[in-house]
């Protein structure tokens, strides 16, 4: 590859970046872990989640398995 097309494909995909960026709110938080008052969302989204998961059926004996 030449340096041209090196140089055309980054530049292609900085501006697909770019769109894709602005086009998905571009509210990227690239602040690391937060504490405090700057994570209350996560204290709602568990407050939306629900309270109990529905649990897998218990697996058939083995005595059973071999017939």
């Amino acid at each position: 590859m030449s340096n041209r097309s090196i140089i055309i494909m980054v530049l292609v995909l900085i501006g697909a970046t770019a769109y894709l960026l602005l086009k998905g709110d571009g509210n990227v938080d690239m602040g690391g872990e937060k504490h405090g008052a700057e994570a209350t969302h996560m204290e709602e989204a568990k407050k939306d989640a629900p309270a109990a998961a529905p649990t897998a059926p218990t697996a058939a004996p083995a005595a059973d398995a071999k017939k």
